[in-house]
Parts: structure tokens; C-alpha cells; sequence
């Protein structure tokens, strides 16, 4: 829905009822006849409500920058990739997410819509097989090509934050087969998938790649140097690729401890490790995947942001 359409509903709204709408710290109101035409605000996204409260006249320079944009977020059925999901719907995008497991990417596509109503129809959950290194190439072409489809045009933005379990490991424990498998998805995968976004992806400095590190890649820490080595490898990975996609904009997100689900140890041990890595973060809390999305939003939105990697890790380097 167009914010013209917005402004349209909210002026068949007579004065005869009043519904104080609160954004932030304002409450404004807005007048409507049936109680029908009230459901209809409260049913509204925030972007939207925003939209529809404020004045026609008003210029729209910042907040609708992702509006309608086709946006394909590999790894979005969990963690980092589902809080992208949230923030690019929250923005009025068409969204695609794809996780290898079909049935953990349509209960996220569900949970999106229950919790999205009104931007059900720009939801889309597809699998992709990124394990794989025999059928790698055809996966990626693959998911692009039915996102397009799916969306129904090229895609504006591409985000990549598939990644499988973290795996550290000892240097006397280290083995080919162990270094190719811990590097496929985090690292061939996202380097090989640009081999294909000149064909699905538009053209333009307002398009986007954005790749996602961690902040081992700059932060050693005892027996993660095959994550490392993969993890510091974007940092090159983001710069190059936007030497030869451009003028599509390549960035890369690297965010420290996350409350995801990527974290597979027991309760008791994650809330140990989160214990440890809150007194040591300054800001004095471990952060959720909605807080390290807004750093996603940014370089969508920043058509001047390109070969850059964003940290976004609560001080961590320095602490």
C-alpha cells in the first residue's frame, strides 16, 4: 500500500470519533466514522501509521527509502537474518527469506505475517541448500531466480547472514575436510554468490550486497582461527566485490556476541558466557538481533555507503 493510498483512507475519516494514535512520544489524533475505519489504523504497521498521520504535504525523504524494494535475505528464518526480515518489512519492502530447512522457513514466513498483517502478501519463505559444494552454483543461481520471480522483478537488495554452527577448533584438530566444511556456507557461499547478482540484482548505486562477519575476524580468541581466517576474509571479500559489482553497493556487518540462536550450548552455559560478555560490553548488555538490524537498514538506505564494514559489536574490539 502506496502512502498516497494512506492518505487516501485517512480523508474518507469524518470527525465524528476520535482515536488518539501514539508514535513515540506524540499522540495525534485521528477522526473516524465507523469503528471499521479505526481497525484499519490499529491493524497499520508503525511505518505506515506513521505515513498515514502525517500530512500530505510532508516530505517522505528518509522514511520510505525502502518502500516497495525487493529485498533477499539469505539465512532469514533465524537470528540477524529474521531481525532484517522484521526491519525491512517495518519499511514497507517486499521480502523473500531462505533457510535450507523448508519447514523452519515457512513457520518464520508465518510467524512474519502474524506478526505483520498488514504486509502478508510482501512475505515469501524459499529453501536453498548452501552445504553442498557439488551443487553450490546451481543453489545460488537457483534462489536468486525464484526471488526475482517470487517478487516479481529484480532485486533491489541482497543480505547474507546464512551461516551453520560455530565451530571452534584446535589447531592439532585441524583437517581439510574440517576447514572446507567450516567455510562453505560463511564464506564461499556469499563470495560465490556474486558471481551471479549482475544478473538479478538492478544495476544502481541504490542497490546493495551486504555480507556479514563477525567480530572474530579482527579479535582473536583462542582455538577459532579456522572461523577467523574465513570471518577476516570478508572484510577483503566486501572491499573487492565492490570494486567489480559496482554500481551495486557492497558492504559488510560485523556484529560481536548476539543473542541468537546460533548459540548451541546449554541455557545454563549461554547464560554464563551472556553473564561474561555483559559486565566486559560497554554497553553493559548483550544485544538482540533487532538492535545489530539496524545496521543492515543503514547501509540499504545509505546509497553512499560501499566497501565498508560496519561494527556494530557493543565496544567488544576494545574491551
Amino acid at each position: 500500500m502506496s502512502s498516497s493510498t494512506l492518505h487516501s483512507r485517512i480523508s474518507h475519516c469524518k470527525q465524528v470519533m476520535v482515536q488518539d494514535v501514539r508514535i513515540g512520544d506524540v499522540s495525534r489524533p485521528v477522526r473516524c466514522r465507523q469503528k471499521s475505519q479505526q481497525s484499519f489504523l490499529q491493524r497499520l504497521p508503525p511505518t505506515f501509521l506513521r505515513l498515514a498521520t502525517m500530512s500530505a504535504k510532508d516530505q517522505l525523504k528518509y522514511t520510505n527509502k525502502l518502500l516497495n524494494s525487493r529485498i533477499l535475505i539469505i539465512g532469514g528464518s533465524s537470528g540477524l537474518g529474521y531481525g532484517v526480515a522484521e526491519a525491512t518489512l517495518e519499511h514497507g519492502a517486499l521480502v523473500a527469506i531462505s533457510s535450507s530447512n523448508s519447514s523452519r522457513i515457512n513457520a518464520s514466513a508465518d510467524k512474519l505475517k502474524q506478526s505483520y498483517p498488514s504486509y502478508a502478501s510482501n512475505i515469501h519463505g524459499l529453501t536453498v541448500d548452501l552445504s553442498n559444494t557439488d551443487t553450490l552454483e546451481r543453489e545460488l543461481d537457483s534462489i536468486l531466480k525464484r526471488a526475482t520471480q517470487t517478487l516479481g522483478g529484480k532485486l533491489d537488495h541482497v543480505v547474507f547472514t546464512a551461516a551453520d554452527a560455530l565451530a571452534p577448533m584446535k589447531l592439532a584438530d585441524m583437517t581439510v575436510d574440517r576447514i572446507h566444511k567450516a567455510g562453505t556456507i560463511r564464506w564461499l557461499a556469499p563470495l560465490l554468490l556474486a558471481k551471479f547478482l549482475p544478473t538479478y540484482l538492478t544495476a544502481s548505486y541504490r542497490s546493495s550486497y551486504t555480507i556479514t562477519t563477525g567480530g572474530i575476524s579482527e579479535k582473536p580468541i583462542p582455538d577459532w582461527s579456522v572461523i577467523a581466517s574465513y570471518a577476516g576474509g570478508h572484510h577483503s571479500m566486501v572491499r573487492n566485490l565492490a570494486l567489480e559489482l559496482k554500481p551495486i553497493r557492497v558492504n559488510g556487518v560485523s556484529p560481536g556476541v548476539v543473542d541468537t540462536e546460533l548459540w548451541t550450548m546449554g541455557e545454563e552455559e549461554k547464560a554464563g558466557f551472556f553473564e561474561q560478555s555483559r559486565k566486559r560490553l560497554f554497553t553493559g548488555r548483550v544485544p538482540t538481533a533487532g538492535d545489530v538490524a539496524e545496521s543492515y537498514l543503514a547501509i540499504m538506505k545509505d546509497w553512499n555507503m560501499d566497501a565498508s564494514m560496519v561494527r556494530s559489536d557493543g565496544g567488544s574490539l576494545f574491551a
